[in-house]
C-alpha cells in the first residue's frame, strides 16, 4: 500500500521542517488582523511556529512573524498572541499526544 504524503512546513523561529500537524499557524487575515489559526484553514497569509513557547519567544525576538506575515506586528498583538499561545499550547500538545497514541 502506498504511503500518504505528509505535508511539511517550516517553523519561522527554528527554521526546522516539521509535519504541518505539529505546528501552530499564525495568520494575517485579509482585514489585517493577526491571530492563531488552529484549524489551519482560515484565509490569509500564514506562518507556522513549533508548538513550544520558547519558539514563539524566539520568533518575537527575531521579528520572524513580521517578515513571514509581511506586516508590522505591534507589541500589543504580540502580547495577545503570547496569552493565546500559552492557552493553545496545552490544547495543541494534548491533541498531538492523542494522535500519537492512536
Amino acid at each position: 500500500m502506498k504511503q500518504k504524503k505528509v505535508p511539511l512546513r517550516k517553523c519561522v523561529a527554528s527554521q526546522e521542517m516539521m509535519p504541518k500537524k505539529e505546528l501552530i499557524r499564525v495568520v494575517r487575515t485579509p482585514d489585517g488582523e493577526v491571530m492563531i489559526d488552529l484549524t489551519g484553514k482560515k484565509s490569509g497569509r500564514g506562518a507556522y511556529i513549533c508548538g513550544k513557547l520558547e519558539c514563539f519567544k524566539l520568533a518575537q525576538k527575531n521579528k520572524a512573524l513580521d517578515r513571514a506575515l509581511k506586516c508590522q506586528v505591534s507589541p500589543e498583538i504580540y502580547a495577545q498572541l503570547a496569552r493565546d499561545f500559552a492557552s493553545v499550547e496545552e490544547e495543541f500538545l494534548a491533541a498531538k499526544d492523542s494522535e500519537d497514541n492512536e
